[in-house]
């Protein structure tokens, strides 16, 4: 951290790093132990060709998994949170390409099970919350004496 951070200011992005890290965990749980739920709803999303889809539920929930623990535990702390803004940006834009194609997808995000109705609105707040989030723990991350100082 920066010798001129107060130890307020560090508790916050430390709690900040871990509710990133602890959302990327808790989304993988479900994906993770319902592989061929969670490729239905990949597939929902029409964007990738099928014989990517499989291997899309099966791979993105154990990145999603490494990439939540790395970030906990601040191993390889750049590269983690650089994936997860990428991941963050990939998942917001996704929902927000079906939005404007007209499809009211199931997010998929935490779990594989459908609900009755997709909750788009709701979906595209806290998918913004989560970028910010992951946006304001890179800025943090990436600053110049924070660098410096590894």
């Amino acid at each position: 951290m920066g010798k001129s951070d107060s130890p307020f200011r560090r508790y916050i992005l430390l709690l900040a790093r871990l509710a990133l890290g602890g959302i990327f965990i808790a989304a993988s749980i479900d994906k993770i132990a319902h592989p061929a739920e969670f490729a239905k709803i990949v597939h929902n999303y029409r964007i990738l060709p099928d014989s990517a889809v499989n291997v899309a539920a099966i791979v993105l929930p154990w990145l999603e998994a490494i990439i939540g623990a790395l970030i906990i535990s601040g191993i390889w702390l750049p590269g983690a949170v650089l994936i997860a803004n990428i991941l963050l940006f990939v998942f917001f834009s996704a929902l927000m390409y079906n939005v404007a194609r007209g499809l009211n997808v199931h997010c998929g995000c935490f779990s594989t099970t459908a609900s009755a109705s997709p909750q788009t609105t709701w979906y595209i707040i806290r998918d913004s919350l989560f970028l910010l989030l992951g946006l304001i723990v890179a800025a943090r991350v990436f600053r110049r004496d924070e660098v410096e100082n590894r």
